[in-house]
């Protein structure tokens, strides 16, 4: 059987964290900030964790299950 190929978009979106949770960057960051405030943009520059009933559908893109 061959190998299972990694998703190219899934690989430049999604980091895997120590304890194999899933990391993602935030949407609505990149114009249109001069409505926001400050204290939303520096949230939005964090990294989220992906939601638990997504996760395993981003580690089988990822190649990872």
């Amino acid at each position: 059987m061959p190998k299972m190929k990694t998703n190219s978009s899934a690989k430049k979106r999604f980091k895997l964290t120590g304890s194999g949770k899933v990391k993602r960057a935030h949407a609505f960051t990149n114009h249109i900030l001069t409505k926001k405030s400050h204290k939303r943009k520096k949230a939005l520059g964090q990294f989220a964790i992906v939601d638990p009933t997504d996760e395993q559908r981003v580690k089988r893109m990822l190649a990872m299950a």
